[in-house]
């Protein structure tokens, strides 16, 4: 090896590589994690009975699932005695023919490992296939999904297996490449399993990562408001609250505690580890904002609030008569102008600001206005970005005034974008 190579290694690099090791040991950073571990049919699930141990010893919950083919490879008992937990492999008990709740394993899970995960299951996972109870429970959960492939070298350089993986990571399942080394085949090349303790590094450090707001309260509010004209009609708006979601759902894998104050929206976008606060109009939503803000840490005011509402809501529905109808409206509390006034010492204040004109200007007024730190900006002049979409393209405006653009992406990862961005001016704060 060349000299300066053994100098380099020898120095800075062996030197953060041994803090982390120590770092690692010392704290348990998956303790009380709740792992779903899923087991494929390949001669590398030998390796993950000591990742198991691994596991367990630093204080995590596991539970585990393993296909019909790789019960052929180990034994139920030795993992369920490893694990302290049952082994599950079918979709319903061949003896009492209860059926195994796949959708109960996805939800309880903090994250999913699959390993080894073979050619065969990445296919699949990538098509969306379930024909096992592996699968079905993957097309459930709703946790952060790890893979750790294992296969021969020329089945892993594969078009078909490239393709699968790009489908995944696209997906943002986090891919364990494998090693070089020889093969089950005799042959040598890249392919084999990462070993348990690279593994269990892996893990440790995103969950070392992902505690960057452990102990943190955020308070989310998204969604429409719908402001009541009579027992039937509403004045809204197109918001879903999907861009409020992920931005809740990403502070969470973040470790923050998390409320939502979430406006009429479809339940099944919402993360199912935060606090859920169901409102309906602007002043309801005010009066749950103004319960959690005190508490808060960092808020984010992602809602499509309404501006205005009826002056008066009728009893009765309104009948239809004549060729024009006219409503007075009043004007709404200013939900994150109110809240901005209260800000406190070492709160983060963030809202949105849905612009079609003069957007830098007109954001960042209102950022100041608002006694924000910073505003999200929308142009609607922009493609990819408005409501009921998938994709997003933002402007972030900090405390200096100064914007941040970035791509047009989707909204998992502009959310990404957004508490990353929140969390650097929390830590330069």
């Amino acid at each position: 090896m060349d000299q300066s190579v053994i100098h380099i290694l020898s120095g800075k690099y062996l030197l953060n590589s041994l803090i982390s090791h120590l770092v690692l040991q010392h704290f348990k950073l998956l303790e009380n994690k709740k792992i779903l571990l899923g087991i494929c049919g390949g001669i590398a699930a030998y390796k993950v009975l000591s990742l198991i141990r691994l596991l367990k010893k630093d204080g995590a919950e596991v539970k585990i699932i393993m296909t019909p083919n790789a019960v052929e490879f180990i034994g139920k008992l030795t993992a369920s005695t490893l694990a302290d937990s049952p082994v599950y492999s079918e979709l319903a008990d061949p003896d009492s023919g209860k059926w195994t709740n796949h959708v109960e394993l996805g939800l309880w899970a903090d994250l999913f490992l699959i390993a080894p995960a073979t050619a065969s299951t990445l296919a699949k996972m990538a098509t969306g296939m379930s024909d096992n109870l592996l699968l079905t429970t993957y097309l459930s959960a709703r946790c952060p999904v790890w893979i750790a492939p294992a296969m021969d070298l020329d089945m892993w350089a594969h078009p078909t297996t490239q393709n699968n993986l790009a489908v995944l990571r696209s997906q943002k399942v986090h891919v364990l490449e494998p090693n070089e080394g020889e093969l089950a085949s005799g042959l040598s090349g890249k392919g084999r399993m990462k070993e348990p303790d690279e593994i269990f590094t892996s893990l440790s450090e995103f969950y070392e990562k992902s505690s960057a707001l452990k102990g943190k309260k955020v308070l989310v509010t998204l969604g429409p408001t719908q402001e009541s004209l009579d027992p039937v009609r509403f004045i809204s708006n197109h918001s879903t609250g999907k861009m409020g979601a992920e931005i809740a759902r990403s502070f969470l894998e973040l470790g923050a505690d998390v409320t939502i104050i979430a406006g009429p929206v479809n339940k099944k976008i919402l993360p199912q580890k935060a606090t859920t606060v169901p409102v309906t109009s602007a002043l309801d939503m005010l009066a749950a904002c103004e319960l959690y803000f005190a508490e808060a840490d960092v808020v984010v005011f992602a809602a499509a609030v309404a501006d205005y509402r009826p002056a008066t809501v009728e009893k009765q529905k309104i009948k239809k008569s004549g060729e024009t109808m006219s409503i007075e409206l009043v004007k709404n509390p200013d939900i994150a102008a109110l809240l901005g006034q209260r800000k406190k010492p070492g709160q983060f204040l963030i809202g949105f600001a849905l612009e079609t004109q003069n957007e830098l200007e007109n954001a960042d007024s209102k950022r100041i206005r608002k006694n924000l730190d910073a505003i999200v900006l929308n142009s609607l002049n922009d493609h990819g970005a408005g409501f009921a979409l998938d994709t997003n393209k933002i402007t972030i405006i900090s405390s200096d005034g100064k914007a941040h653009p970035f791509e047009t992406k989707s909204k998992t990862d502009v959310a990404h974008d957004i508490t990353r961005f929140v969390v650097q001016q929390i830590e330069k704060d």
